[in-house]
């Protein structure tokens, strides 16, 4: 592994990596936006394309469901002990998996910023909070599969799935136990996450994740992005981080493997995973500093 770490280190564009380090130790406020290649190197799947969601799933594959299929509340409907199959082990998944050494190098960027850190993400896995950020730092802007919502829904309300543990038969990836019920009206419960054609989804709990995170931003200076892993395919995450840099005058670090570009010439773009780039970053970064990094302007 450390031979591979160095390789791929070696492979990046060195220029771009004391590039971005110097945006980051001119920073005062630093944006983390992260989307579904930010939980790979933790081993969680990729979903990208038919072929990996059923290598996730191959009990699916085999019946030819692709992610849209299931990933949607009207299965909730039509086949619940299905629904739960697959959402109750994506929540077991995610509560058992540990987040990798990135977000720990994450942590020690924000410790260092006059403004403070916040964290927008797509992902509904809650690796940030496991990672140790503040929940009241962390906006989820497609909601968050620990946390409960009614199906129908009868009502507003959205509450922790802390007493929730999911039995998933994984040969049919089907709940083998009761499923959560909505306290209000009894109904089946359904993860609070924005789905595919979605139009039940109870985004409150996000919206005010979103406005703590504008007030922040009104009034946060010299401000740096660090994306990691936000394609284009589901591209909230990347209309974020450019909004900043349009509205802002954020200065963006796009950190991803296949989809690098960035809309200006002061951005850094790295085509690279998001745990080896940032380590590559860190290596620059890690006190002692010897001298100072290029300007920013650089």
């Amino acid at each position: 592994m450390a031979l591979l770490h160095c390789t791929s280190m070696l492979n990046m564009d060195q220029t771009a990596i004391q590039r971005a380090a110097a945006l980051i130790q001119n920073a005062d406020a630093l944006v983390v936006a992260a989307g579904a290649g930010m939980g790979i190197d933790s081993g969680l799947p990729d979903f990208r394309g038919p072929g990996g969601f059923w290598a996730a799933y191959p009990a699916l594959g085999r019946r030819g469901l692709a992610f849209a299929a299931v990933a949607n509340p009207h299965t909730f409907i039509t086949d619940p002990a299905l629904a739960w199959g697959f959402y109750g082990h994506r929540l077991a998944l995610y509560r058992r998996t540990a987040p990798h050494q990135g977000f720990g190098i994450l942590k020690g960027w924000a410790a260092r910023m006059a403004q403070g850190c916040r964290v927008l993400t797509s992902n509904v896995d809650g690796q940030f909070q496991r990672a140790g950020f503040s929940d009241e730092h962390i906006t989820e802007c497609h909601g968050s599969i620990h946390h409960l919502q009614c199906s129908r829904p009868c009502c507003g309300d959205v509450w922790p799935a802390d007493d929730f543990v999911p039995a998933v038969d994984d040969t049919t990836c089907t709940l083998a136990n009761h499923p959560p019920t909505c306290p209000r009206c009894h109904a089946i419960a359904r993860p609070n996450i924005m789905m595919f054609d979605d139009h039940g989804w109870i985004d409150r709990r996000a919206k005010g994740q979103e406005a703590g995170l504008r007030q922040w931003l009104d009034e946060a200076r010299r401000m740096v992005v660090i994306e990691l892993g936000a394609g284009t395919a589901v591209p909230s995450v990347r209309h974020f981080s450019q909004a900043l840099v349009a509205k802002h005058g954020a200065r963006l670090v796009r950190i991803n493997p296949r989809e690098p570009a960035v809309p200006t010439r002061h951005d850094v773009s790295m085509a690279s995973p998001a745990l080896a780039g940032l380590q590559a970053i860190e290596v620059l970064l890690a006190p002692p500093l010897a001298k100072p990094l290029l300007t920013a302007k650089q």
